[in-house]
């Protein structure tokens, strides 16, 4: 598992890249403000129910919830899975919403 901060992943949407990114939060929590990832929330992941990302476990998967712990754990269970190239978002939804605004 790799870290990725909140200024490089804005950079990268901003460009346009087509990312593979997840938000591991409660469907509440993606309700009240999202940044327009996947959600498969963390329970999915602890019950190895990630089956929609079974196709890219070659490919970078950026993982985010709200303050980047339970992320972190997505992508330690996505790891045991095969998965070779997990990112961490550093901070979470409450860093973005820190340096990028946002509701709360």
């Amino acid at each position: 598992m790799q870290n990725i901060s909140v200024e490089e992943l804005k950079a990268r949407m901003d460009t346009g890249e087509k990312l593979n990114l997840i938000d591991c939060r409660e469907p509440h929590e993606y309700a009240e403000f999202n940044l327009g990832a996947q959600l498969i929330p963390l329970g999915k992941f602890q019950s190895f129910q990630a089956e929609e990302l079974e196709d890219l476990k070659e490919e970078e998967i950026i993982i985010h919830c709200r303050s980047g712990v339970r992320s972190a754990q997505a992508c330690m269970l996505l790891e045991t899975m095969g998965f070779r190239n997990t990112k961490n978002l550093t901070g979470g939804i409450l860093a973005w919403q820190e340096k990028f605004g946002g509701k709360s």
